[in-house]
């Protein structure tokens, strides 16, 4: 009798690697993608997704790192994350979040009507709870994943603050890839060369690798890679905007299209 070896069964290119080292999962993703778009959406466009949400989660919570070892603490509180926003505006993502949380609160400042009455922060809100904020407990587990990855725990208010950044930042990233789909591009892509008098002109924008993200490829029906890195080119800047690029790219290049 012959004996046959069993071979494993391969999944794909760098699928487990790229899959295991990120804390918000693929099927998350696509949840958060299905609740804006009836598009499909493509398994890079969904790593890649959850690769831009590490990167922004990773540098807000290292930021509040930062803020707690100046007090000797390794367990974050809210006012962390006050901080590393103060200290970075790179950071400060997921804007509709803050409305929803007591952190902010004290920060929002006043707000009045046409006719100067002072706009509650219920009426601030809206009647309607946006899908960023009502779904981020979903995301509790993978942001104490990644505080564990960064050495620091949190407090449950700060996990809270996280989650809700986090799955705002998320949808609004979702919504935009969206966009990116159906309009066939970046619409609202652009940039600000600043030329001084006897110095070389800037390179031409076409060599603009962020700009080549705007122009898009691919068919109307499907979410891909591209169109999430064209979306992270509306939703973040600076340095931060370029490593999630990065890091986001890098983690998909080997991966199948579909």
């Amino acid at each position: 009798m012959t004996r046959q070896t069993l071979r494993p069964k391969r999944s794909g290119p760098r699928i487990a690697s790229v899959v295991t080292d990120l804390p918000f999962q693929p099927q998350l993703v696509r949840a958060v993608f299905r609740e804006v778009t009836s598009l499909q959406v493509s398994r890079p466009a969904a790593w890649a997704a959850a690769s831009v949400t590490r990167t922004v989660l990773t540098a807000i919570i290292d930021g509040a790192r930062s803020a707690a070892a100046e007090e000797a603490r390794k367990r974050l509180i809210p006012k962390d994350l006050i901080s590393a926003i103060d200290r970075n505006v790179e950071v400060e993502v997921g804007s509709a979040w803050y409305l929803h949380s007591p952190t902010f609160h004290g920060l929002m400042g006043q707000v009045r009507d046409a006719d100067g009455a002072l706009v509650s922060l219920r009426e601030r809100r809206g009647a309607r709870t946006p899908s960023g904020v009502a779904g981020a407990h979903r995301f509790e587990a993978g942001v104490r994943r990644l505080l564990g990855s960064r050495g620091v725990r949190a407090v449950p208010a700060m996990v809270r603050d996280l989650d809700g950044i986090a799955s705002v930042f998320l949808t609004d990233l979702a919504r935009d890839a969206a966009k990116v789909v159906s309009e066939g591009g970046v619409k609202r892509f652009g940039t600000v060369s600043l030329v001084v008098p006897g110095e070389p002109a800037p390179a031409p924008l076409l060599k603009d690798p962020l700009l080549a993200l705007s122009i898009r490829r691919g068919d109307g029906r499907t979410v891909g890679r591209d169109d999430v890195l064209a979306a992270v080119t509306m939703q973040l800047f600076g340095d931060l905007r370029q490593r999630a690029i990065t890091e986001a790219a890098e983690r998909t290049r080997n991966t199948s299209a579909n």
